[in-house]
Parts: C-alpha cells; structure tokens; sequence
C-alpha cells in the first residue's frame, strides 16, 4: 500500500488595469499607440485579421470570409467586434459596433487587436501563501508488472 501527499494551492486571478472596467482600452482611431499593430494593418491588413482571430480563439481564415461576402457591413468584423465586447463585458451596442465597422473597418481590427493584446499583460496571477492541505491517497490494485495488452 503506497501513500502519496498531494498538497492544494488555490490560485486567484486579479486584473489590474483601470481601463478594463467596461470600456474599450484605446479608442478606434487610436491607432498611433501601438505602432506594430498599426504598422500591420496598414501594410498587411488580412494578416492582422487572422491573427487577431486566431488570437481571440476563433478560426484563422474566419477573416478571409469577408471577401466572398462582406460587403456594405462587413459581417465577420462586426460579429468579432460584438463577440469581444460581449466576452470582456465592455460598454457599447450593436448599433455602435454596426456604425464602426460599416466606416472604419481596419481601425476596428486595430482597436481588437490592442485590446487583446492589453488584456493579455495585464493579468496578474497570484498564489497567496496558503498552509498546503495534506490528504492521503491509496492507491489499491495497482499491478507490480505491466498489463499485457493481448491479455
């Protein structure tokens, strides 16, 4: 009978960025802020797109869409949009993601794909000193030699 120590550290997750509090963090025609990001939309627009996609966990190519069917209101960055500001609880409506997206198109991908990017280094992780919790486990029927899988 062997015995083993498992020992149990909850984890707590504080975000620490004032600008998270239900709003976008940089504006749509911010796109100065982060040259890189801007840089990419400008030269190479559909690189941004997937990979801002990629990056919020929808499919690479899901972008690409909008050049069979985007037309007025380009659907996919007004979906990505929306989706966004729905999973990070950020003021706004679909009337004002509709507008954006209808006139400014790139500079939304931009603005996503700041606000991903801010969002992710501003997560914080910490593991409070915690006495560990010490159970013990036995383990029952554990066979000395290994199973033969023709068996």
């Amino acid at each position: 009978m062997a015995h083993s120590a498992i020992s149990v550290q909850p984890a707590m997750m504080v975000t620490t960025s004032n600008a998270m509090l239900n709003q976008w963090s940089s504006g749509v025609c911010d796109c100065c802020e982060d040259m890189g990001v801007c840089c990419c939309g400008f030269w190479c627009p559909y690189c941004l797109m997937c990979r801002t996609s990629e990056e919020f966990g929808e499919c690479l190519c899901l972008p690409l869409l909008e050049m069979c069917f985007g037309r007025i209101i380009p659907p996919v960055t007004l979906s990505m949009r929306s989706s966004m500001r729905e999973r990070f609880h950020i003021k706004g409506s679909i009337q004002d993601d509709c507008c954006v997206v209808t006139f400014c198109t790139l500079c939304v991908w931009c603005q996503m794909a700041r606000e991903l990017k801010a969002r992710r280094q501003s997560l914080v992780i910490i593991n409070p000193a915690v006495n560990p919790v010490h159970q013990s486990v036995q383990v029952f029927n554990q066979p000395l030699q290994p199973i033969n899988p023709a068996y």
